[in-house]
């Protein structure tokens, strides 16, 4: 069924209050990653509140979708989205980073509920989401399994090695997701170590790739809905994306990689996003 333009506008004016309490979250803290958190908002409010099947009260159903946060530095994102998914209290967020916290500064799955396996080091998430996907197909299931990866971390040789596996065993329960916002803690991508052509490389690794504007909601809901039809192999989503999506105080800098707002950016920040509900 194709999504209405009701759906789209609540799921794009969901993105924005996550992107919201994100904000609120890290400047209370005073640490963590702003720049790919704000990115990747957009792609897993579609997951959480449009594609995936979950149930909060039972995390660990058999029947579940599984969403692997391989860079795990975006956990501001994932505890939000959990929040508003209601895995846990909106509360609990402004616990972040702070002793005794379930919300440590990178995923722990033996802390919070949701999330399915601890991550930090890069390169490592798709590995696992094939291991998952591997095991549902083996017992013929139907869950289906949820990777988001960083264009910079595709510079680690552990996810062509994975990509190479999940084509191999005809992955077609997997999606890939790249968060591809040219940006990483060191500069830009391409000075760093350029990853591109990226969507000519998971197609040579013979994978179906669809190529969208990672912040324009229908394509992603499309995208998304058309990766469950594909067949016989696994699916990478190529989201084109803006570091710091969301305020002109963070959007394309890379030194919000893993910077907090101030009080001044914050409130910047936060009337820019009450005022884009304004003009939606």
């Amino acid at each position: 069924m194709e999504i209405t333009q009701d759906q789209i506008n609540t799921l794009t004016d969901k993105a924005r209050r996550i992107r919201i309490d994100i904000l609120k979250m890290l400047a209370g803290c005073g640490s963590g990653h702003t720049g790919g958190s704000l990115s990747a908002a957009d792609i897993v409010t579609a997951l959480y509140f449009y594609t995936m099947k979950y149930d909060p009260k039972k995390p660990k159903a058999k029947d579940r979708d599984y969403f692997i946060l391989s860079k795990g530095h975006a956990a501001p994102l994932l505890y939000t989205v959990l929040a508003h998914a209601g895995y846990l209290e909106q509360a609990e967020l402004c616990t972040l980073r702070k002793l005794g916290s379930r919300l440590q500064g990178h995923p722990d799955s033996k802390c919070l509920p949701g999330v399915e396996i601890s991550t930090g080091s890069l390169g490592q998430g798709l590995s696992v989401a094939n291991g998952i996907a591997l095991a549902h197909k083996i017992d013929k299931l139907p869950n289906r399994v949820y990777a988001l990866l960083g264009d910079g971390e595709l510079q680690e040789g552990q996810v062509w090695e994975a990509a190479m596996t999940a084509a191999h065993y005809k992955l077609d329960n997997l999606c890939a997701i790249i968060d591809n916002n040219g940006l990483q803690i060191d500069g830009r991508v391409e000075n760093v170590k350029n990853v591109e052509p990226i969507v000519d490389k998971w197609r040579a690794f013979g994978w179906e790739v669809i190529d969208i504007d990672g912040h324009d909601m229908k394509k992603i809901v499309n995208a998304l809905n058309t990766a469950e039809t594909v067949k016989g192999k696994p699916t990478a989503i190529v989201c084109r994306t803006v570091k710091g999506k969301g305020s002109s105080v963070f959007e394309g800098k890379v030194q919000f990689h893993g910077t907090t707002p101030n009080k001044e950016e914050l409130e910047i920040a936060l009337r820019e996003l009450e005022e884009a509900t304004c003009r939606s």
